[in-house]
């Protein structure tokens, strides 16, 4: 069984974005000091806007005494990025894995993330490409469909990856997604002909993605992994 990789891929639900926070912290450090395996959280958001660490919270569009109305929130956060959205029927992924054990920089990984998102969205005959310099996410032409926003520190990755199948795409009207103005948002609902199946089945999809490109051949699934949240952010 010699160079078998596992991954831990627990499967959320619903998490309020705070809490998952915590969750990637404590699996982070876990994850450093070699307590467990590489982990994937595979999970959806309410309504939440997080700003990375250069804080633009200038691209919020409109007041943050606004957001409690419209059913939001906003997060500071320490990833990578610019403001982005996070909501229902988006299908996230937040990797907590190590670089180093794979061999793999900072640019590889975020390659790989894309690739995992193009492939997902080419499964429905979508055709998705990285963006442009300065572009971050996937693209389908000039409609974004995927964003990524990740963190490493000691080599350990967390944060990650917000693939669209069906959001409400009126929240993304109060922002500059990522920070780029004069561009769309799109979603998986708008771009197919296919008819989707349950969300639940694209989010696994995704999850087989990942583990195909990063090279995973051992899943230990974690279902209705929501249980210990508590457990792990005591």
């Amino acid at each position: 069984m010699r160079g078998l990789r596992s991954l831990e891929v627990w499967k959320l639900g619903v998490v309020n974005y705070l809490d998952a926070l915590k969750l990637q912290e404590k699996l982070a450090l876990d994850r450093k000091l070699r307590e467990r395996w590489d982990t994937l959280l595979s999970l959806q958001h309410p309504p939440t806007y997080t700003v990375g660490k250069r804080q633009t919270v200038h691209n919020l569009l409109i007041p943050q005494s606004e957001l409690e109305k419209i059913g939001a929130e906003l997060h500071y956060t320490q990833r990578g990025g610019d403001i982005t959205f996070h909501g229902p029927h988006q299908a996230i992924l937040y990797p907590i894995i190590s670089l180093r054990d794979m061999g793999l920089g900072a640019r590889s990984f975020v390659e790989k993330i894309e690739l995992t998102m193009i492939e997902l969205a080419a499964m429905y005959g979508v055709k998705a490409c990285p963006g442009q310099s300065g572009e971050t996410g996937i693209w389908v032409g000039e409609r974004k469909i995927g964003a990524i926003g990740v963190r490493i520190s000691s080599g350990i990755t967390s944060h990650g990856m917000a693939f669209n199948i069906d959001p409400d795409l009126s929240y993304f009207r109060h922002i500059v997604p990522c920070g780029i103005a004069d561009k769309e948002v799109t979603s998986l609902r708008r771009e197919t002909d296919f008819v989707l199946p349950e969300e639940e089945i694209i989010q696994e999809q995704l999850i087989s993605c990942f583990a195909r490109i990063f090279g995973y051949s051992n899943l230990i699934w974690k279902e209705d992994a929501s249980t210990f949240i508590d457990k792990e952010t005591e």
